[in-house]
């Protein structure tokens, strides 16, 4: 069970000044590349005695001030990003040989933004985030598809469904993101942005504002 990479290199004048702006890229090359659903990423928390855990879940946007998901705040993520706000994606697209890994912080984003996102769900994934108690233990899958039949009556098709308080969305501030492009003989080029903020810093050549630059460097892979 081996691949043998054979794809062209990432060189550091092929980067774009934001690792915001690479990533648009490489995610466009996936969109159009026809990757099934190319914004499923992999997310690792830890809880506040650094045991770690991973699930996937999907990227519903991104810009210069980060990668956003949404998610149950009482789930297991949930519960460790407010001990731990401490968090990694890795977005594996395969086919592609590339992979992306982003390392930061994960914060709640407002209340205003979760509800414009929930309403553009189908509607019902939106009764879905209501019967579902993320990560708790279930009786039996016939309790669960009956608290959401409950809620399909409560809320038949076509009716507004509010966003869930106990759900929202979390933006991840990157610190590092690392572009990973395979190459043959395991010789694969990997090259990472590291965030440098402060009163040197300035607006850097990724054009963000509030002393942020980014340094590029270059991993032995």
């Amino acid at each position: 069970m081996r691949a043998h990479y054979r794809a062209e290199g990432l060189a550091e004048s092929d980067l774009a000044a934001s690792p915001y702006d690479q990533f648009a890229r490489w995610f466009k090359d996936a969109t159009v590349a026809g990757l099934h659903e190319p914004n499923a990423m992999v997310v690792s928390t830890a809880d506040s005695a650094g045991r770690p855990s991973s699930r996937t879940v999907l990227l519903k946007g991104f810009d210069d001030r980060g990668f956003v998901f949404f998610t149950n705040y009482h789930s297991r993520k949930g519960r460790e990003l407010a001990e731990n706000p401490c968090i990694s994606l890795v977005f594996p697209w395969h086919p592609l040989s590339r992979q992306v890994v982003v390392t930061g912080t994960a914060e709640r984003i407002g209340r205003d933004e979760t509800a414009a996102y929930f309403r553009t769900r189908p509607h019902g994934s939106q009764l879905g985030a209501w019967a579902s108690d993320q990560s708790a233990p279930v009786a039996s899958r016939e309790e669960l598809e009956r608290a959401y039949e409950e809620l399909a009556t409560r809320y038949p098709e076509g009716e507004q469904v509010p966003a869930p308080p106990h759900w929202g969305g979390y933006r991840v501030t990157a610190e590092t993101v690392e572009f990973w492009q395979g190459r043959l003989n395991r010789l694969h080029d990997r090259l990472r942005y590291v965030r440098e903020t402060g009163p040197e810093a300035g607006a850097g050549d990724s054009g963000e504002a509030g002393g942020v630059t980014w340094r590029v460097e270059r991993l032995a892979p």
